[in-house]
């Protein structure tokens, strides 16, 4: 519902074909009003100043001084919601995820001309609503090193009952919280299937970087892929990720079909998919994002016993998803994203250890009737 109060814009890029196509696209939702428009970081310094906008757009590649570098000393000197809008090609999408790391909101894809804004307007729109809102007063956490990976052995995989698996969701702000969660789990781990809301040409690079700094591997999801201990799936940009069961193991399906809570992945699918495997033994986190995506999958996986954890208001740079979940009363922990990690590792031993005490007692039970 509106408050009356719009939403003030400064956007900056260094194409004045681009500032003018965002600019006539953004005046088009009368909750934005664009204040002001900048060739590059000087001049943006200086409107920002001026003309106090609530949100800023911001392109990388700019003479004089690129975007990352003035992002870094924006969110030093005067934080304020920041959408990256970067190019496609793998540089591009390199330096975008960078700028989740220096303090952006959202990161959209640059479109191909500037003609061709309008397929991303309405988006936009909506990125800077919601980027109007986040948590700017956050502490952001140190940046995670990478670090080598060392082979899961062989012996990992007894550890865990074989349909124990991890999901994970997540939207606004996710793909720095996921990466904190992620790079502080031991590599000894079931099986984890994640859904970052994330344009398709930024999922591969977004895995290509946490498998940097991961004690497993992490790479995009491909259909029909296999989840096993010591990998980390995620799912493409686009697509939604389902999982099922196929009676040795999780399969990930990969589908392109409708829009779900106006987003592809949905984390809802991801969770659905999940809580339809007979005897699914899992572990869900559901972190930082707006809307409700994920809280009607944690429903059905809380039902089924699952353990379901939350990351907290305090925490989250848009408490939305995770607010919708806990509402519902699914959420068993709601804890500080720094927690989620030892909340997820307890799980599953627990639920390991449940297991096999399980096959235990079974086991001998068959002993004693074939005694008889």
């Amino acid at each position: 519902m509106s408050t009356g109060k719009k939403t003030r814009v400064l956007i900056v890029d260094d194409s004045a074909l681009v500032r003018r196509a965002i600019s006539d696209a953004l005046s088009r939702d009368p909750e934005i009003e664009v204040v002001g428009t900048a060739m590059d970081p000087y001049v943006a310094r200086d409107k920002i100043r001026e003309l106090s906008p609530d949100v800023l757009t911001l392109d990388i590649e700019m003479p004089r001084m690129d975007g990352l570098t003035f992002l870094q000393i924006l969110q030093q000197h005067r934080p304020m919601p920041v959408i990256v809008i970067s190019s496609t090609t793998r540089s591009g999408s390199e330096s975008a995820l960078k700028a989740m790391e220096y303090g952006a909101v959202d990161v959209l894809c640059k479109p191909t001309s500037a003609y061709s804004i309008g397929e991303l307007g309405s988006q936009l729109a909506s990125r800077i609503k919601v980027a109007a809102r986040a948590r700017m007063g956050l502490t952001r956490s140190a940046p995670v090193p990478d670090r080598a990976r060392s082979p899961v052995s062989g012996g990992v995989q007894s550890r865990f009952a074989s349909k124990q698996i991890v999901v994970m969701g997540a939207s606004t702000g996710g793909t720095e919280a996921v990466k904190q969660v992620l790079s502080a789990l031991p590599a000894a781990m079931p099986g984890i299937c994640i859904v970052q809301h994330i344009p398709p040409v930024f999922s591969k690079a977004f895995a290509d970087r946490l498998n940097r700094c991961c004690a497993f591997e992490v790479r995009e999801a491909v259909h029909d892929d296999e989840v096993r201990p010591g990998l980390a799936l995620v799912a493409p940009g686009d697509q939604h990720m389902a999982v099922d069961w196929t009676g040795s193991g999780y399969r990930v399906r990969l589908n392109r079909g409708p829009m779900l809570h106006h987003t592809r992945p949905a984390v809802d699918v991801l969770f659905g998919s999940v809580a339809a495997c007979p005897g699914a033994r899992v572990a869900a986190a559901l972190l930082t994002g707006m809307g409700t995506d994920g809280a009607l999958g944690m429903k059905k996986l809380h039902e089924l016993g699952a353990t379901t954890v939350a990351q907290n208001e305090e925490t989250c740079l848009v408490y939305g998803m995770p607010r919708a979940a806990v509402e519902m009363g699914v959420v068993d922990r709601v804890l500080p994203l720094g927690e989620i990690s030892g909340a997820l590792v307890q799980a599953v031993h627990e639920q390991a250890g449940a297991t096999a005490r399980t096959s235990r007692t079974e086991s001998e039970a068959r002993g004693i009737n074939q005694n008889r």
